[in-house]
């Protein structure tokens, strides 16, 4: 990310802070040197830098407030649709796992009614092979008919 952006709103409060350091520095040499009147000079550009920076404070904070409070609505709307969007995928995820549910419990419907029938099949043929009786009796079966 760029500073340009947020050193834009911000861009007089540079300045005022760049002159107030500036003045500073000034002084400061001019101190080192013994330049009294340059010093005083710039303890008063030092002033006015700082004053500036109060003023440009202010006045900012009036220009920008509106800024602020659009910005704050337009980030509550996103924060709102991102909510929004995240609940219909969270539907939508739980749609389908019902209907996957609801899918496997048809076809294990199916798989066990499929069992059942196969055990009646067996039950069938079982019975049958107890009416008709062992090998023993179906010799005997086929001697009785052969008799007649």
């Amino acid at each position: 990310p760029s500073i340009a952006p947020a050193a834009r709103p911000t861009s007089y409060l540079c300045a005022g802070c760049a002159v107030t350091c500036w003045a500073l520095w000034g002084a400061t040499k001019s101190i080192r040197r013994g330049d009294s009147y340059k010093a005083q000079q710039m303890f008063r550009m030092r002033l006015y830098g700082q004053a500036f920076t109060i003023v440009a404070m202010l006045a900012g904070s009036f220009y920008y407030n509106s800024d602020r409070i659009l910005r704050k609505e337009y980030d509550d709307l996103m924060k709102e649709r991102k909510a929004q969007e995240k609940r219909s995928a969270w539907i939508k995820e739980l749609e389908a796992r019902d209907k996957e549910e609801k899918d496997w419990r048809v076809k294990m419907a199916k798989v066990t009614e499929v069992r059942e029938q196969e055990a009646k099949a067996r039950r069938a043929k079982e019975e049958e092979r107890i009416r008709e009786g062992g090998p023993i009796a179906r010799a005997v079966k086929k001697i009785k008919e052969g008799v007649e």
